[in-house]
């Protein structure tokens, strides 16, 4: 991947004009207003970027933040090469950041946590939160999960209607990351609703008058306050979970601060929330648009349902896109990329890339291979709650599919965002019968 000093001199950079300045491609995915689209919209631009330019050389993002200075980005499309940027974190850095924007560096300290890290000091960071997603640790609170599953269930048949969103897919992640970490029950809706500002700060509905730097600015003191909070409050009174060993581990020999561990709540409360209640709203969507895969689920459920999460994911993509920056002169798909430049991978197109996957806008639980990048393209920043993730998929979808077939879901109002798949409200219906 990398070149040598000789092949760097000779290869070609991005088309330059008679001035020398790189030219941007000519689809252009920086506007807002093309992140506003539909994911079907969008990707009519990603097909064609993956057929004829799959590294294309973009004009910085529309954004309400400062501008970063930085002449563009790279936009990494197929399938094949976000796997090789994901595995090559020694070219492809996380350390200056992980978004399209610049976001300010105290904002990225304080938001990404180990996300934003690199090399041993993400390793050591990552390691202290590993040890409480491992399948072992989670298989420990299975039937808790199952129990929660259909408990939740349960009270939406009680009402019949509502959203969705709010009423079911939100309340399997928010409460049991919360119960992992312990946080008292009556600040988790506040510590998620900041969770959801800093995957919205772009959109007009979540900012309701308010700056793009305003609405980060208010989700990250609001989570960060409650992190300082729960983190003094833990160590005064331990518990048995795992925010208690977070409090109580070493780094170097040192104990964390409070300062980091209010790092890590905003993380948590972010990965924990957002991307399975995304999933669980248009996964059970696609199911129930798809009805001919939900019965052949239902015909054998065990021995389907792995394979019918790893579609639901495929499919849904919670996170759309994810920045590295090269640190070294390098090439990328016969592109030439010059150290400090921003490559960004562009998973929700990765997962539609027709060269990987057959029909990649056909909702196929059959589906096989199918190595979607949902959870990262490999390496060491692969989702570090993908088996909790998919276990609280697991035990929704099944009581979902079988104690509410009659269900009806309304069109998502989706978050305008250019990070994270996500949806504001979608209505439901459980009261209607069962067609025949």
């Amino acid at each position: 991947m990398s070149t040598s000093p000789e092949e760097s001199a000779t290869a070609p950079f991005a088309e330059e004009s008679a001035d020398g300045v790189q030219e941007y491609d000519s689809i252009d995915i920086a506007p807002k207003s093309f992140w506003a689209q539909s994911a079907e919209q969008r990707d009519t631009a990603f097909a064609e970027l993956r057929r004829t330019t799959p590294v294309s050389w973009q004009r910085p993002i529309e954004s309400d933040l400062p501008a970063s200075g930085v002449p563009g980005f790279w936009a990494v499309t197929s399938h094949e090469l976000i796997r090789e940027v994901s595995t090559h974190p020694e070219i492809f850095c996380s350390g200056q950041g992980i978004q399209l924007e610049d976001v300010p560096d105290e904002f990225l300290e304080a938001a990404s946590s180990f996300l934003a890290m690199d090399g041993q000091r993400h390793l050591t960071y990552r390691r202290l939160m590993s040890a409480a997603f491992t399948p072992r640790q989670v298989k420990r609170i299975e039937e808790q999960i199952r129990e929660r599953a259909a408990a939740i269930v349960e009270d939406f048949l009680a009402k019949g209607t509502g959203d969705w969103v709010d009423d079911v897919a939100k309340q399997m992640p928010m409460n049991t990351i919360y119960d992992m970490t312990g946080l008292p029950q009556a600040q988790r809706d506040e510590a998620a609703h900041f969770a959801d500002e800093l995957a919205g700060w772009n959109d007009p509905d979540v900012a309701a008058g308010r700056s793009s730097a305003e609405v980060l600015n208010d989700a990250l003191i609001g989570n960060l306050t409650i992190g300082l909070d729960f983190a003094a409050n833990t160590r005064e009174c331990p518990r048995d979970d795992i925010w208690s060993n977070l409090v109580a581990a070493q780094v170097d020999g040192h104990e964390l601060t409070d300062d980091e561990l209010a790092s890590m709540f905003v993380l948590t409360s972010f990965a924990g929330n957002d991307t399975t209640r995304t999933t669980l709203s248009l996964g059970v969507k696609a199911f129930v648009d798809n009805p001919d895969q939900a019965a052949y689920l239902l015909e054998d459920f065990a021995g389907r349902i792995e394979a019918a999460i790893d579609e639901v994911l495929r499919w849904v993509t919670p996170v759309m896109t994810f920045r590295r920056t090269a640190t070294q002169d390098t090439t990328l798909g016969g592109r030439q990329i010059r150290a400090g430049d921003w490559v960004v991978m562009i998973y929700s197109s990765g997962n539609r890339d027709e060269t990987e996957f057959t029909d990649p806008w056909k909702f196929d639980i059959t589906r096989k291979p199918n190595q979607h990048v949902a959870f990262g393209g490999g390496g060491p920043h692969y989702c570090l709650g993908a088996f909790l993730a998919r276990m609280q998929i697991k035990h929704m979808l099944d009581q979902i599919l079988h104690r509410l077939p009659g269900l009806t879901l309304g069109e998502p109002a989706m978050l305008v965002s250019n990070f994270a798949t996500a949806v504001k409200t979608m209505r439901a219906d459980a009261r209607c019968p069962v067609q025949h």
